[in-house]
């Protein structure tokens, strides 16, 4: 099988890269860096190098690279969470999650794929009652940063789960810690950015259409479902 990954060299990226080459997918990631392509390759993927903004370019690679399914793992966050960054790199990701969601799902759709995996986040519920299935609605009344980055997570999760024919799946991940993360500390809900990269291939190979939470264990929203349908264990690490 062939996956197409979008953001090959990002945090979770980085984790789920050697996930798919063991398991013997052909995998072909992208990156913005011609400087990151040989590492890439050198891990076992074709590389290729695009803007998800050129959407052309975008559609192009997508349609040469024939893949059974897309998988979404493309952020635009400053450097290790740079506090003093924050702002203008959360509107960067709205962006990203608008914009560049769009043109990978245009993309799939002309190269025939017929399954999108997304990421999303899983602290944007509505307040309510505690913890948060996958049901709730998210917090569109929202004001400030945080409304700014509601509207590219209800984007982003819209667009994948409702674009026929594509079978689009929605991993809503907590705050992410480890290797390449820029956090050491969790903040609920959290999850483990080797956690987060085995939910993504557990959903390749089990998930169905619709949402899931992937995070540790926390009272803020409920990871029951993932648990269930597809076997997420939030303890899971790589071995290196």
């Amino acid at each position: 099988m062939r996956i197409f990954l979008a953001g090959a060299t990002g945090a979770i990226g980085k984790r789920l890269v050697p996930l798919l080459v063991d398991a013997a997918y052909d995998v072909v990631g992208t990156t913005r860096s011609t400087s990151k392509a040989e590492a890439l390759r050198a891990a076992g993927v074709e590389p290729v190098v695009v803007d998800v903004f050129d959407a052309p370019a975008l559609s192009r690679v997508v349609c040469a690279a024939c893949p059974d399914i897309v998988v979404h793992q493309l952020t635009d966050l400053p450097r290790g969470l740079d506090p003093s960054q924050m702002a203008e790199g959360t509107r960067r990701n709205t962006r990203l999650r608008r914009e560049g969601t769009r043109n990978l799902i245009a993309a799939a759709l002309a190269a025939g794929v017929p399954r999108l995996v997304a990421q999303s986040i899983a602290w944007m519920y509505a307040p309510g009652p505690e913890p948060h299935s996958e049901d709730d609605p998210l917090d569109v009344n929202a004001t400030g940063t945080r409304a700014v980055t509601v509207e590219g997570v209800a984007t982003l999760e819209r667009l994948t789960v409702a674009s026929p024919p594509i079978d689009g799946v929605v991993l809503r991940y907590g705050h992410l810690y480890g290797p390449g993360s820029g956090a050491d500390a969790a903040v609920v809900p959290s999850v483990h950015v080797d956690a987060a990269a085995s939910a993504a291939l557990l959903a390749i190979e089990k998930a169905r259409r619709g949402i899931y939470n992937i995070a540790d264990p926390n009272g803020y929203l409920s990871i029951d479902k993932a648990r269930r349908e597809l076997g997420f264990d939030p303890g899971f690490r790589l071995a290196t």
